[in-house]
């Protein structure tokens, strides 16, 4: 069954343009780009790259970068956009890598589109070197858990955030503009559990808030951190 990445990927490319949205601009980017420098990485493979922005800024840092995702569109604009660069169509629970292959892999807001995330990460453990890291940024649980209702405005003119059902483990067609894709809410355990099966070890966790960009957008932000960012490394 298809996630809708396909078929969303030209109202992606549009909307989110060369430069990216407010959450990555301003809330991701900065600690993502931290985390990979610290981890003295020369090889880096991004799971779920997209139209290949993140893969971008890795090279600027002077990493190698490989890119994979499923939807073939995003990956020919990320060909387009970086001619230099290694962009493979491939899905994240059949990595196409010999065992332990990079130094970094990231998965940058791609563990919510992947429906095998047990096989997911298994795989990215796989093609880690001993030493390596694997850097995650996802949507916190608890907002996940809120799609696709999220935010309502009530009648007194407040703003609540509504969430239910947090430790059921579902899928949820979520869409704005002319995209619509499927995202996957788990609980954080469930995350947690896997990358501890794996024999991972957690050296960072961060709930990142934004810095600079439009006040509104910063304001509701801090009202609900949407994100977090882990580091785990393979002994």
């Amino acid at each position: 069954m298809t996630n809708g990445w396909e078929e969303s990927a030209q109202a992606w490319i549009f909307g989110l343009g060369a430069e990216g949205d407010f959450a990555r601009r301003f809330v991701l980017d900065a600690p993502m780009l931290e985390r990979a420098r610290q981890g003295g990485a020369r090889t880096v493979l991004d799971v779920g790259c997209g139209e290949g922005r993140f893969c971008r800024l890795l090279a600027a840092e002077g990493m190698r970068a490989v890119g994979i995702d499923p939807a073939e569109t995003l990956v020919s604009q990320a060909r387009r956009l970086h001619p230099d660069g290694d962009y493979r169509i491939a899905q994240a629970e059949e990595l196409p890598f010999e065992h332990a292959t990079f130094d970094l892999v990231v998965a940058y807001l791609s563990l919510i589109d992947i429906p095998d995330v047990r096989a997911a990460i298994g795989e990215m453990n796989r093609v880690l070197r001993p030493g390596g890291h694997l850097l995650i940024a996802n949507l916190t649980s608890f907002y996940s858990a809120s799609n696709p209702t999220g935010w309502r405005d009530g009648a007194d003119g407040n703003r609540s955030f509504m969430i239910d059902h947090y430790m059921d483990e579902r899928s949820d067609w979520i869409g704005w503009g002319d995209l619509r894709v499927m995202n996957w809410h788990r609980p954080l355990s469930t995350y947690m559990s896997l990358l501890l099966g794996a024999g991972l070890q957690l050296r960072s966790f961060d709930e990142p808030l934004p810095h600079g960009g439009d006040s509104e957008q910063r304001d509701l932000f801090r009202r609900v951190p949407s994100f977090l960012v882990m580091d785990w490394q393979k002994p």
